[in-house]
């Protein structure tokens, strides 16, 4: 019995050390999941000690030292054979990829990204015409605006290319993927320099290259199988690739506002749901937590403006504006433009100011919210018609004031709302700025919620409802409807019915 009774203690000491590690183990996992509920999904090594915010600085790297080992002289997308065929070979492919990852989690990072090989005329040559003329050339736009500083406000379409075409060891992003094999994309990324185009070639050359732009994206394959629904145009200048939009009008637009006054875009062409908002490129250098530190005591005037007050559409609110405020105590307003001197300027100011007016332009956007934001002066929105850039992630009312245009303009009423709100408030606004304005500095390489990573998360809501419609477009009687809703159904029957009229 005590031979037995000691191997029954000698069982319970082993099954203890058995159990102790499977316990520990547990409350690991345990400790794991809560920690990772009060963090972010996706996390991220630290960024290294180069980053580089300057598109001119950042391209001149690019170009003479980065191309020769991303171009690839082999490959191209070019369309050779009949390329209805091949849409058809490619839908298939992307069939069989779909049902083996019908089990595994159906949306989710990273977002998988085909970047076509086009030729060199629409890419290359173009970042090389810019490289090579803008420390030359005085252009000026119709307003006065230096025409190379608005091609860096717009070069949305340089960052987000030069960081898919990276190599992957130099990548930092995990919400997108450079995939090699058109079956294997989510999306298609178009990397024609639209903007570069549109400004610095002549009017008649510029829109012979759109048409060759288009035809060459429209003959391939992938483009074919879903109409364009799963394509990427930067199209992030109101000017740019106007002549031909309407060809593709069912690609993902990336753009810095959506004018609803059809100005700049025909009724029907831009919606949230089918595109993306994303944030110029800001004009004046990042106020950083030592900048911010050493610049709150001397934030002494009130609110700041400095731009045209002379605008377009919605942007006549800024005269109306500029009348109100003009010569109001701790209140400057002030013409100016983005040159050098300009951004030296309006850099200073906004460093100077609690608040700075950002008003609707000739579109409802303007770069200047992005410049205040970097610069920590908290945004005083008048744009009744804007969309922000990144709002399913991120939330304005924590950065900025936004104010109606009608109240705007009520004397005396904007200073007095400014002037109301508490130090505990505004020094919330403050804290907010220095959070977010990460996520509005394009960058190389790009860094984790930076705007390069916001555009890819934004766009992978957009992936099952683009399958759906380009399955849905594959099935769809031709004429019957293009889009289902309720105010475009029609019966199907063409027998006479007293409901008829009210079905139609």
């Amino acid at each position: 019995m005590p031979g037995k009774l000691h191997n029954r203690h000698s069982s319970s000491r082993c099954s203890l050390r058995l159990l102790i590690p499977t316990l520990f183990a547990g409350l690991v996992i345990v400790v794991y999941v809560i920690s990772s509920l009060a963090r972010p999904s996706v996390t991220y090594s630290v960024q290294t000690a180069w980053t580089e915010r300057s598109f001119v600085v950042s391209l001149e790297h690019f170009l003479t030292h980065d191309a020769s080992k991303l171009s690839s002289p082999v490959r191209d997308d070019a369309v050779r054979g009949e390329s209805d065929r091949l849409a058809m070979e490619l839908d298939d492919m992307v069939f069989e990829r779909e049902k083996r990852l019908l089990n595994d989690d159906p949306v989710g990072f990273p977002v998988k990204v085909y970047v076509y090989e086009m030729p060199r005329k629409f890419t290359y040559g173009l970042l090389w015409l810019f490289r090579n003329s803008y420390k030359e050339t005085s252009n000026l736009t119709s307003n006065g605006s230096p025409v190379h500083r608005l091609i860096e406000q717009h070069s949305i379409d340089y960052w987000l290319w030069a960081d898919l075409i990276s190599l992957e060891s130099e990548r930092r992003l995990k919400s997108v993927v450079r995939v090699h094999q058109q079956q294997d994309a989510d999306f298609f990324y178009v990397p024609f320099f639209t903007t570069i185009s549109f400004f610095l070639l002549e009017k008649q050359q510029c829109k012979a290259l759109y048409r060759e732009a288009l035809k060459w994206v429209t003959d391939q394959p992938a483009w074919k199988r879903s109409e364009g629904r799963d394509h990427i145009f930067p199209i992030h200048h109101p000017w740019s690739f106007k002549s031909v939009r309407k060809f593709v009008k069912n690609a993902i637009w990336l753009l810095p506002d959506m004018d609803s006054t059809g100005n700049w875009y025909k009724p029907g062409q831009v919606s949230l749901e089918k595109d993306l908002i994303l944030p110029y490129v800001p004009n004046v250098d990042r106020c950083d937590a030592k900048c911010l530190s050493e610049n709150a005591p001397m934030r002494t005037t009130l609110l700041f403006f400095r731009g045209r007050l002379k605008r377009n559409a919605g942007g006549k609110i800024r005269a109306k504006l500029g009348a109100e405020l003009s010569g109001v105590k701790d209140v400057i307003i002030t013409e100016g433009t983005a040159g050098e001197g300009g951004k030296l300027a309006a850099q200073s100011g906004m460093r100077r100011s609690l608040f700075c007016l950002c008003p609707a332009g000739d579109t409802p956007s303007s770069a200047r919210l992005f410049d205040a934001i970097v610069s920590g002066c908290i945004p005083v929105i008048v744009s009744d018609e804007v969309e922000l850039p990144f709002e399913g992630i991120l939330d304005y009312k924590k950065v900025a004031v936004l104010v109606s245009s009608s109240d705007a303009v009520e004397p005396g009423w904007l200073v007095n709302h400014l002037r109301s709100l508490t130090p505990s408030r505004v020094k919330e606004f403050q804290n907010s700025l220095a959070q977010y304005s990460r996520h509005f500095l394009y960058s190389s390489p790009a860094q984790p919620l930076g705007p390069e990573d916001l555009t890819w998360r934004m766009i992978a809501g957009k992936l099952v409802s683009i399958k759906l419609h380009t399955r849905r477009s594959q099935r769809v009687v031709r004429g019957s409807r293009s889009i289902c809703r309720c105010d475009c159904w029609k019966p199907n029957s063409t027998v006479s019915n007293s409901l008829n009229p009210l079905l139609s």
